[in-house]
């Protein structure tokens, strides 16, 4: 069975023919020729998402997870601009989201019809291609949607297809009455070759750091990684995002330098800086390289470059492991970058340690907790603010993979992203998150797509934590009103209402007798929320840095 229209049945048989068989269907009327379109194949894989920017999240969080493109649909009007803090998420961390939006014909438009809004190019500043499609059916727009899809493929990003339906939307037939001509865009297969210069500027700099933002698990081949550690001249810092490990790397950066002397700095100075990788967390490293630039910042990665540091001198447009293979020869030069790193690094962890054994109960020692009983081989989704940046200060098993929607870095989606994510992979997932993310997002629980085994690590201090360790933070009713955001909420009866278990804990005994039961619970999804000290957790982890002097 086929939707009647035809502009509608070009679009989902180009859809198939392109592969992308992914389609998260928000309900709505206007988009119903290509619900009925998705639905009725047995090609398409589709869910139903009411809430649209939970849609697009979860949509996000499963093209993320299979690294293909994946299809949100909509009805017209406001709904399409829910799609929004999806759409700039995708764009800033190159995931290939393909928006396809049902529309008014363009004569409805800006005359007080109902649902209606100007949705021609409403992404244009973050999406990579615009296909403004007509009412009937012509090559012209079957050649834009086939554009749009190959864009999202090859320039790893979010598209916008905009398809104008009149009515009556709901008449099918059996018969299929278009026949797109399958267009194959031919893609120039880049050659990529490094200049002697560049490899001999790099033999011969005796302090070289690799910085690595996130990253897909396995990304870089063990061999460059290996080479990259036994080199004396090179220190390598990772996040936690990059899932890149060797013992000799460091993936507690603001750990290692935060006590740094501006003496301490100009010996940690490098000469060359090779970043690769996605958006970084860490704020104390971007402030350090801005401050002490290196003479020479390459960045690897085939499709853009962006200059964090205002130092950028290169961006090799190619792969990591095709731009290391033809960097790292067998020479080394004598260094003391990295003995002398790991020197500092080895105090670090052992104050780490010492802290922490002393501690009283708070958002610092919950993640110590968490971080040391993350089961292994699993995913640890992670929300913004407070959360990933708790999280890149511990150890964590080098089998947890970590993903966290760095992009924009905002607290929207996280649980949303997180459940499309743990659909669309083969480990146990959990997500770790904080109050205000989690409330924030809580339609993502609206979801009849959630594995029995999906957890969730609920983190609530009674506010937007962050806020109380950043410069500039009083006591006052303004700030705990309008920058903290105080509550006093809690999420036992939202579990309720969606059909999780629900466990809570208020301090270390409850939270080892919890978290043992909570990990156990898989034949339904669950929340352990634990209670922090609101006004405490912000001088626990301050007195953190300090004691690392």
């Amino acid at each position: 069975m086929y939707p009647k229209i035809p502009l509608a049945q070009s679009i989902i048989e180009i859809c198939q023919q392109k592969g992308v068989q992914h389609i998260v269907i928000s309900p709505g009327s206007r988009n119903a020729p290509l619900t009925i379109g998705f639905t009725n194949n047995p090609f398409f894989k589709c869910y139903s998402i009411a809430d649209e920017r939970c849609a697009a999240f979860f949509a996000l969080g499963i093209a993320k997870q299979l690294q293909e493109p994946v299809v949100v649909v909509c009805t017209s009007g406001s709904a399409l601009l829910n799609y929004y803090p999806a759409i700039a998420e995708a764009f800033y961390s190159q995931i290939p989201l393909v928006v396809i939006s049902a529309d008014r014909p363009q004569n409805k438009i800006d005359i007080g019809d109902g649902q209606t809004i100007r949705q021609e190019n409403v992404f244009a500043n973050h999406s990579l291609y615009n296909a403004n499609l007509q009412e009937n059916v012509s090559t012209e727009n079957d050649n834009n949607i086939q554009m749009a899809l190959h864009v999202a493929v090859n320039q790893k990003g979010p598209v916008h297809i905009n398809a104008p339906f009149e009515e009556p939307l709901y008449e099918t037939v059996f018969e299929l009455q278009v026949q797109p001509e399958i267009v194959d865009f031919n893609t120039e297969s880049k050659t990529f070759s490094l200049v002697n210069s560049t490899i001999e500027t790099w033999n011969k700099a005796t302090k070289k750091l690799v910085l690595v933002g996130e990253l897909f698990p396995n990304s870089v081949e063990q061999t460059y990684l290996d080479v990259l550690a036994n080199d004396p001249s090179v220190v390598v810092l990772t996040e936690k995002t990059s899932n890149l490990h060797h013992p000799t790397f460091i993936d507690q950066i603001d750990t290692l330098i935060t006590p740094f002397t501006d003496e301490d700095f100009k010996a940690f100075q490098p000469e060359i800086l090779l970043t690769f990788g996605g958006m970084v967390v860490s704020k104390r490293i971007k402030a350090f390289l801005r401050k002490y630039k290196p003479a020479h910042h390459w960045h690897v990665d085939d499709l853009r470059a962006y200059d964090t540091f205002g130092a950028l001198t290169n961006h090799f447009e190619t792969k990591i492991n095709t731009f290391l293979s033809q960097l790292l020869t067998e020479k080394t030069i004598e260094s003391l970058y990295q003995s002398s790193i790991a020197t500092i690094w080895k105090d670090r962890v052992a104050k780490h340690q010492e802290y922490t054994a002393k501690i009283p109960f708070s958002d610092f020692k919950v993640f110590d907790f968490i971080c040391q009983n993350v089961p292994k081989n699993s995913q640890l989704q992670v929300s913004n603010s407070s959360a990933i940046r708790y999280l890149q200060l511990f150890d964590l098993d080098n089998t947890v993979q970590v993903f966290c929607n760095r992009g924009t870095s905002g607290i929207d989606g996280s649980t949303s992203t997180a459940i499309g994510a743990a659909l669309a992979s083969d480990l146990p997932t959990m997500l770790i998150t904080g109050d205000i993310s989690f409330l924030y997002d809580s339609n993502a629980l609206w979801n009849n797509y959630i594995p029995k085994n999906f957890k969730i690590i609920l983190l609530n201090n009674s506010g937007g934590g962050i806020f109380r360790i950043l410069p500039g933070h009083q006591e006052t009713e303004t700030f705990n009103t309008y920058f903290e955001t105080s509550h006093q909420l809690n999420a036992s009866h939202l579990a309720k209402m969606y059909g999780f278990d629900y466990f809570e804990a208020s301090d270390e005994t409850t939270l080892q007798q919890e978290y043992a039961a909570f990990l156990n619970q898989n034949e339904k999804p669950s929340i352990l929320e634990i209670f922090t000290p609101e006004k405490e957790n912000n001088g626990i982890l301050l007195e953190f840095f300090r004691r690392l002097k």
